[in-house]
């Protein structure tokens, strides 16, 4: 009896998803994760302590 209220369940989730999808404007959900991801590297990028093997000369120019 499990099996199928499972079954079930996992049937009307998806067919209720689907009807969402084709009637509503429902973001999509890769994109905006991806997106995300390319904002938090870039503040990775830009915020990121120098490494330990790398100096800033006196100048201001950076040497290893």
């Amino acid at each position: 009896m499990g099996i199928i209220r499972t079954a079930f369940s996992l049937m009307a989730g998806t067919l209720f998803g689907v009807y969402l999808a084709q009637n509503y404007n429902v973001p999509n959900i890769g994109k905006l994760a991806n997106s995300g991801f390319v904002i938090a590297k870039h503040i990775e990028e830009n915020y990121r302590r120098p490494s330990a093997r790398t100096q800033i000369d006196d100048d201001g120019g950076v040497s290893k």
